[in-house]
């Protein structure tokens, strides 16, 4: 089985990213043939200066590798690095219906929260297929949001493989974890670096203090009363960080009432710092040795480029290019 998922490199890291993507990318890299890359060229849409991307993306690979990340047993690449991946999504863009593009959810919400409908915001959802496609992936671990981006990806393959054979493309299959699937932000929202609404993954001393006990949105019931745990998304974070027995507990004061939202916060707080603490450790040394990340990037595009070589021969021969 060939598992393969991609991080954007648009700003720093935050707990979103991790639960929903690189924790389960983590968990899977001892279940299959695990390929991890940097979706640099989907940052374009966003991330306007070349300095910054640069930054983040370099960010990003540490970040990941401090997050568990192993080399050795798994592939971890720029999406940049395999340039193949445009040349299969300008084939699959050439069967793909406007109308598919225009209903994907991720395109609408960014324009409704004030960015430019270029023609990169339309079309990632095609980049994102090819992105898949390419290397035979057949699981691809994503969150509840990027279902509908997977559903296109399957159906463009079936499009291929209809006009121009059987097996042309792998057909991809969703592995979609419901329990961490939307990680919900400091305001109840989706987490997400477009919305402003996020707990980094690694903090700087004070920030995620200031952030959870300022930030973070709670309702307006009283001290002494129970609180209400159905859309609490402070308890939803801590669910996430802490372990059965704290979050029990948890619980049981919520249903007790007597206890105030602070309290609560604190308790987050620490469940945060005690999660992190070892990546955080990680993350030191790798930004100590910057020949390390170097290397394991390029390690990983080589070993991309010969996985992808195949499949783009394949797809050249079947539609006529070669």
């Amino acid at each position: 089985m060939r598992i393969l998922t991609g991080l954007q490199p648009s700003g720093k890291l935050h707990v979103g990213n991790y639960f929903g993507a690189m924790e389960p990318a983590v968990r899977l890299q001892d279940e299959g043939e695990a390929f991890y890359f940097i979706a640099n060229y989907h940052a374009m849409t966003t991330v306007k200066n070349p300095d910054e991307l640069r930054s983040f993306t370099r960010e990003l690979a540490i970040d990941f590798l401090a997050a568990g990340l192993d080399p050795k047993r798994s592939t971890f690449f720029l999406q940049s690095a395999v340039p193949e991946v445009n040349e299969l999504a300008w084939i699959l863009s050439n069967v793909c219906p406007v109308s598919q593009l225009e209903k994907a959810h991720s395109y609408k919400d960014k324009i409704a929260h004030g960015f430019s409908p270029h023609h990169g915001l339309f079309a990632y959802p095609i980049l994102m297929a090819a992105d898949i496609l390419l290397y035979d992936s057949n699981c691809v671990p994503v969150g509840k949001d990027q279902k509908q981006h997977l559903e296109i990806t399957r159906d463009l393959a079936g499009k291929i493989n209809e006009a121009y054979g059987e097996g042309t493309l792998v057909v991809p299959e969703p592995m979609i974890r419901e329990a961490t699937a939307v990680v919900p932000g400091l305001d109840g929202q989706k987490m997400s670096k477009s919305y402003g609404n996020t707990l980094p993954l690694f903090a700087e001393e004070g920030e995620a203090k200031k952030l959870i006990m300022k930030k973070l949105v709670t309702d307006a019931t009283a001290l002494e009363a129970p609180k209400p745990k159905e859309n609490s998304t402070l308890l939803a974070l801590y669910r996430l960080m802490a372990n059965d027995e704290q979050v029990a507990a948890m619980e049981a004061d919520y249903d007790r009432g007597g206890i105030g939202y602070g309290d609560f916060k604190k308790r987050l707080l620490e469940a945060y710092e005690a999660r992190f603490e070892p990546m955080r450790v990680r993350r030191a040394e790798l930004l100590a040795d910057p020949g390390f990340v170097d290397q394991v990037l390029a390690q990983g595009a080589e070993k991309a480029r010969a996985a992808a070589a195949p499949v783009i021969d394949r797809v050249r021969k079947a539609v006529g290019l070669a």
